[in-house]
């Protein structure tokens, strides 16, 4: 793999993914040109008769899935059927490894960021960290998913990963394995009664941990909230599912996203129930930045385009597709790229992002320092943005939110949340009473 494609993975968490049930199988399985299926079974049977080595069978079908899917878009590919059950585990947000979140550039494995309260986080390993080799060995070329298991093991044994960190010298990080358990929600109480909630990702378990979250914030709060500062920097997405459900949270009926692919019968919309709101009337505001991706994109749009918060933070990532994973009887699974995703306005944020309504960069104090800032539309095979769908919906229809904002340095992981952290403070400094918009100008029909 020597381009820049953009495999999302984890060693903590799985490959991001959105489970969406489609009638894909049938179709894809009929009409397969025979004269291709005999090229692709000749070539195999000329590499196991005249290859160098010898070479496994399986391996070699394994290989060529993962060749073709590979070319499709930066987020097709095929997994082995270990490594569909490992990104099954994962979802489940119970694993062993070292709780790191990676990507592919370029060849070489980039970590997304580290997992909160893990053997990763706690050496101080940084979003954009380039992980040149694993025990020695070179991770140049390696494919993404075998990346995973070289640096999962047994819980108790170590890995040693090499690190190049922008223009320093490479430096040698031992992470000792254990047993990850990843909560993927965290809360505190902010001065004047106002919430904070950090989601990491979006897990199986997301939408109960925020629900558990809100309702603890509401009791330590005297049983209301005066604001809400929910967080999504630093998240690479997660489950379709998780991400409509933690919308429903926030919204009273209406569109949250609908997906639309190749074929119309595909075509879904998801609406939040009429009358399911946590907090219906709280004051909100979205942080994002340019490592909020996917699923996290899918909850700042819906609220955005329907009224409910104030955006903030930096442009987000801008991964606007969903993924289908189609398991293969003894053979793995497909996590075939199926539809794009549509915000309740009708536009598309596929290669775009979301762009804030307040535009809060971190300080350069508390930027990483040397990282290297990527947005989906950079990554070989990323789809153009489709432009908006022909029928508006519900939210604004004025273009506001179409131009992208320069790309900038996300803040340390280690300081999101804090007293020191900046762009959380210029959020509850935008809750206070003081700052916010007056009720005349929020359109409540779409609350």
């Amino acid at each position: 793999m020597n381009k820049a494609h953009f495999r999302a993975a984890a060693i903590a968490c799985a490959v991001t993914i959105a489970v969406v049930c489609v009638g894909l199988v049938s179709r894809v399985t009929a009409g397969l040109p025979n004269i291709d299926v005999g090229l692709l079974a000749g070539v195999m049977q000329l590499v196991q008769q005249a290859y160098v080595h010898p070479i496994d069978s399986s391996e070699l079908t394994d290989d060529a899935l993962k060749g073709m899917l590979s070319r499709l878009d930066p987020h097709s590919a095929y997994m082995t059927e270990q490594e569909f059950r490992e990104s099954t585990e994962d979802m489940r947000g119970k694993f062993g490894g070292v709780g790191l979140k990676i990507s592919d550039h370029n060849g070489v494995p980039t970590v997304i960021s580290p997992i909160d309260d893990t053997p990763a986080a706690g050496a101080d390993v940084q979003p954009g960290d380039a992980i040149v080799s694993i025990d020695g060995e070179s991770t140049q070329g390696a494919d993404l998913m075998q990346v995973v298991s070289r640096i999962r093991g047994k819980p108790g044994t170590t890995v040693k990963l090499t690190i190049v960190r922008g223009n320093k010298p490479p430096f040698e990080i031992p992470l000792t394995r254990q047993v990850i358990q990843v909560h993927s929600v965290k809360s505190k109480l902010e001065p004047d009664n106002i919430g904070y909630v950090r989601i990491s990702e979006f897990g199986r378990d997301t939408p109960n941990e925020l629900r558990q979250a809100l309702s603890t914030l509401k009791q330590d709060a005297g049983g209301k909230l005066a604001g809400l500062v929910l967080d999504l920097r630093n998240d690479p997405g997660g489950l379709l599912t998780s991400a409509v459900d933690v919308s429903s949270d926030f919204l009273n009926g209406g569109t949250i996203v609908s997906i639309h692919g190749r074929n119309s019968s595909d075509d879904r919309s998801f609406a939040a129930p009429a009358a399911g709101a946590f907090l219906p009337d709280t004051p909100m505001v979205v942080l994002v930045n340019g490592a909020s991706a996917s699923a996290s994109e899918i909850v700042a749009a819906a609220l955005q385009d329907r009224h409910r918060a104030t955006v903030m933070g930096t442009q987000s990532f801008g991964k606007g597709s969903v993924q289908t994973v189609i398991p293969i009887k003894d053979h793995g699974a497909l996590r075939l790229t199926t539809a794009l995703y549509y915000t309740p306005s009708g536009r598309s944020i596929q290669d775009q992002g979301v762009t804030p309504d307040v535009v809060v960069p971190a300080p350069k104090d508390e930027q990483i320092a040397n990282s290297m800032v990527w947005r989906e539309a950079q990554l070989h095979g990323a789809f153009a943005n489709p432009g908006p769908l022909a029928k508006k919906s519900e939210g604004p229809s004025n273009g506001k939110h179409a131009s992208a904002e320069p790309a900038s340095p996300p803040i340390k992981e280690q300081l999101i949340g804090t007293d020191h952290d900046a762009q959380l403070t210029a959020a509850l400094n935008q809750l206070k009473p003081a700052n916010r918009p007056n009720s005349a100008d929020v359109d409540r029909s779409n609350l």
